[in-house]
């Protein structure tokens, strides 16, 4: 039988749930305050626990800025799975890709965090590694390795799956990306065309033999 030390105080959360409580309390802040207006002390309070609990699970801030910016990754990360049953054409299933990256990355809090992000780097360029090293870079690890996929399957014909990920990253997202930085925001014709014209090019040019 369990001891009475083994028992958990009744309501008391576990490590998981406390650890999952702090990097959503940290990943609100950070998208709304930036890294550098981000106090450890605001987290702990939104994630109700103490500041030693943030340090104990994280060690400093820089870590806990790396989980909250994976654990948010991690959504558009999904539909890049390998695991996953592949559904519809390689267009349909690249198409789909491209649109929930899109959504993803034009949503209005994303592009407040980049810009508060890419704003702090100036000063501490550490921000903006820790930033890459956690969100894009994996995410284009993660893309390159379906597309290395798609072509030991024949699917597609890639000799370099992380150039063509970020080949149809740029494609797709186009000067949408750069008029969402500065105020305008394109309709939903103009993005599916853009995205639609993309694929098709990107399938042309990695189209297997």
């Amino acid at each position: 039988m369990a001891s009475a030390s083994d028992k958990k105080k009744p309501g008391r959360p576990s490590d998981t749930a406390k650890r999952e409580a702090i990097i959503a309390a940290a990943g609100r802040r950070f998208f709304e305050e930036g890294f550098a207006g981000t106090a450890i002390e605001q987290v702990a309070a939104d994630a109700g626990v103490s500041k030693v609990t943030i340090y104990n699970q994280f060690g400093d801030k820089r870590a806990l800025f790396t989980a909250a910016v994976t654990s948010e990754c991690e959504k558009m990360r999904g539909h890049f799975s390998l695991d996953s049953a592949p559904q519809g054409t390689m267009r349909e299933r690249l198409i789909d890709i491209a649109k929930a990256m899109f959504a993803f990355l034009s949503r209005p809090e994303m592009i407040q965090f980049e810009r508060r992000i890419a704003a702090e780097t100036e000063h501490d360029p550490a921000v903006g590694q820790a930033f890459l090293e956690a969100g894009p870079w994996q995410m284009k690890a993660a893309f390159g390795a379906w597309l290395a996929q798609a072509d030991a399957k024949g699917e597609l014909a890639i000799a370099d799956p992380m150039l063509a990920a970020e080949q149809f990253v740029s494609m797709t997202k186009g000067m949408g990306d750069l008029e969402r930085r500065f105020g305008k925001v394109p309709s939903i014709e103009a993005t599916e065309k853009r995205i639609t014209c993309a694929v098709d090019a990107f399938l042309r040019a990695y189209a297997p033999a």
